[in-house]
């Protein structure tokens, strides 16, 4: 079988130890992929010999052993597809940064809408003023029509991915690893449910392990297929201020939401602040930093609620409420009331306290 262009940056890319650059760069020795293929193998370790020995082997293995059948049934299997850099369906904000992937897993959809997409990272281990923080902005950002990025981590990254559900918009989630190793695990619901209200995306071919490499490569895609990266808490050393380096390389626009100066996961973004980052007190930030109108006060409606959330909801006045007392007032189970306080949660209606208190934030 004759084997396309575009077949063939879907096997050399999948090829180990051959990244976005090393691409590029058998791209400019060979002019196209196709020349490559069918060189000799002589000519190959000439014109490529900057790539080494170990990338050149790998190259010539995947020459022979490449089987474009068996690729794409394997990724029927896994519900995935795949878009290169060749194709107009490629996202346009990725197109624009220095070392954009060479091919792009999915699951879900990609759409153009998705070019006016932001953002929202931060903490593995958020406090709970950051998880209100992410998933408030994340589902006012959605409600006004923007895609919300991030990368399905534990923590913020997860907070804006429900944000976004909860508020009707669409969510890209971009992976550290193939589509088929889901991490971390106690997020393939959500994984799921990204899957099938915008898009779960990934460079690396399936069965690819989430390597703590693979993560700064995964960052620079997050701030790359988003006009503007939103920071949600962030230590000294946290990988969410990659992401902001990334952004600023690429010419995004890097916003921060300010914290407790008594909090470890507050330097980060006060000192993100401090650099020049504009500071983020609300959605409308994020969109007048972006030059999108703010939607009218007749869009900004109560989420809709269930029968059920209604009348838990009703409870609330002024006061918080313990979840026992909850589960009297409403003859519920403590099961049902559970389920409920963590919709009100992600629709931006009540926030937890500690000690299993709740309270009315609107």
């Amino acid at each position: 079988m004759k084997l396309s262009e575009r077949d063939l940056w879907l096997a050399v890319s999948g090829t180990p130890g051959i990244g976005p650059r090393s691409f590029y760069q058998l791209l400019d020795f060979f002019g196209r992929l196709e020349h490559f293929w069918s060189a000799s193998e002589t000519e190959v370790r000439e014109r490529a010999a900057p790539l080494g020995a170990r990338r050149l082997q790998a190259l010539l293995r995947t020459r022979q052993t490449f089987n474009l059948e068996a690729t794409l049934e394997r990724l029927a299997r896994a519900k995935a597809k795949y878009v290169t850099l060749l194709d107009a369906d490629y996202p346009e904000n990725l197109k624009t940064i220095f070392d954009p992937p060479p091919v792009l897993y999915y699951r879900g959809e990609l759409k153009a809408e998705d070019a006016l997409a932001v953002a929202v990272v931060g903490s593995r281990r958020a406090t709970p003023y950051g998880r209100e923080a992410a998933t408030r902005l994340a589902r006012e950002l959605a409600r006004a029509g923007v895609t919300v990025v991030s990368g399905l981590a534990r923590g913020i990254d997860s907070c804006a991915h429900r944000g976004a559900l909860a508020g009707g918009g669409r969510t890209l989630a971009v992976l550290g690893s193939g589509l088929d190793v889901i991490y971390p695990p106690e997020n393939a619901r959500l994984y799921a449910e990204i899957a099938e209200n915008g898009a779960v995306i990934s460079e690396f071919p399936l069965g690819a392990r989430p390597e703590p490499g693979h993560f700064p490569l995964r960052n620079r895609v997050i701030s790359g297929l988003s006009r503007a990266v939103v920071v949600v808490e962030a230590a000294r050393t946290s990988g969410s201020l990659i992401t902001a380096d990334c952004a600023l390389e690429q010419g995004r626009e890097v916003l921060a939401v300010p914290g407790p100066i008594t909090s470890p996961l507050s330097w980060g973004t006060n000192n993100l602040i401090k650099q020049g980052a504009k500071l983020l007190q609300e959605a409308a930030d994020v969109l007048a930093a972006l030059g999108v109108p703010s939607p009218g006060a007749e869009e900004a409606t109560r989420p809709d609620l269930t029968s059920q959330e209604e009348k838990v909801y009703s409870f609330f006045s002024e006061r918080a409420l313990h979840i026992d007392e909850l589960v009297r007032l409403s003859g519920l189970t403590v099961q049902e009331v559970t389920a409920i306080l963590m919709m009100l949660e992600l629709k931006g209606l009540v926030r937890q306290l500690p000690g299993k208190m709740f309270c009315r934030l609107y």
